[in-house]
């Protein structure tokens, strides 16, 4: 078994960029900002709930609005406030509640069973013929966990930028000078948050056993990309003129596009992840008890495109 060092991790990047493509990643970020798009208001809606358990529904809202804005403008940010409230429209009578809520926990699921498909691809991965019941139903429950986890990391979230801003008011009476490092802090935890998202995302969801050991790399890469991305995205959004470009379809097209490019570097981490272990764990990759590794399409055409070779070269000889 190899044994992974700092240097090793340009070709490991290289590498998980090559099988990006032969996996068609591009496509699968494409199908994600479309399943994203309907999921976006009943997702946003569970997720305050959870967050706002302890701090409040509208301290949750303010903090998760602060963050879109800086994400994807305060256009996009307003759009993304009229989908939940829509989403959120309360109806009257016990059966249109709970069919409601039914609708909320469904329509909150869609991004991530996408995704959990999306990943399986990624890993080479089937569901076993024969459980589409039970794995219809195990699939929903996995990435409705998924939906609450993402809630309590908010609310994580919540609770480091209360203990910051304590920390803040305390350095700017007593050490005026560090004020910045409350800067720094408030980043530092706002990345080990979305990396431990990350995580979750590519150790839960994919139809396989990963060890933790081969999750972090990929999870901690992915994070540093989304931020990079969400600061290059801001920067792009405060000097474009794409509103005059779409008119009113603006904000739903920035939108689409953060989705794409999120998706785009998430698929990216889940290939390193994949990488990763493929070149330094000695074990075979197995499949959960209801999955099925098979030989991915890339893997296929490269092993018959080596045949072809090898086949020329004979003849040639």
């Amino acid at each position: 078994m190899n044994k992974f060092s700092i240097k090793s991790i340009p070709s490991l990047i290289t590498e998980a960029y090559f099988e990006m493509l032969d996996d068609k990643g591009f496509k699968m970020a494409a199908a994600l900002s479309y399943y994203a798009a309907f999921s976006l208001g009943p997702l946003l809606i569970i997720v305050i709930a959870i967050a706002g358990f302890i701090f409040g529904e509208e301290a949750a809202k303010g903090q998760l609005f602060f963050e879109l804005k800086n994400m994807i403008g305060s256009d996009g940010a307003q759009m993304m406030e009229t989908i939940i409230k829509g989403a959120s429209n309360t109806t009257t009578g016990i059966f249109a509640t709970i069919f409601s809520v039914i609708l909320l926990v469904f329509g909150s699921i869609g991004v991530f069973v996408e995704l959990q498909e999306s990943l399986n691809m990624v890993w080479g991965v089937e569901p076993k013929p024969g459980k589409g019941l039970k794995m219809f139903i195990r699939n929903r429950i996995i990435s409705f966990s998924m939906v609450v986890a993402t809630g309590f990391l908010l609310m994580v979230s919540l609770m480091i930028n209360s203990a910051i801003a304590l920390l803040n008011e305390f350095m700017a009476e007593m050490f005026p000078s560090l004020i910045p490092i409350a800067f720094i802090l408030n980043n530092a935890a706002s990345l080990i948050v979305i990396t431990i998202l990350f995580a979750l995302i590519y150790k839960v969801l994919p139809d396989v056993l990963i060890s933790w050991r081969y999750v972090w790399l990929g999870a901690g890469i992915t994070s540093v990309l989304f931020s990079i991305g969400k600061y290059l995205i801001g920067l792009y959004l405060g000097s474009s003129s794409y509103a005059s470009t779409y008119g009113a379809a603006a904000s739903l097209v920035i939108i689409f596009l953060w989705i794409y490019y999120s998706g785009l570097i998430l698929f990216f981490g889940a290939e390193l992840t994949q990488v990763y272990r493929k070149r330094y764990s000695g074990k075979e990759l197995i499949a959960n008890g209801d999955g099925l590794v098979v030989p991915k399409v890339s893997e296929l055409v490269k092993t018959a495109t080596e045949k072809q070779r090898q086949k020329i070269i004979r003849s040639n000889h």
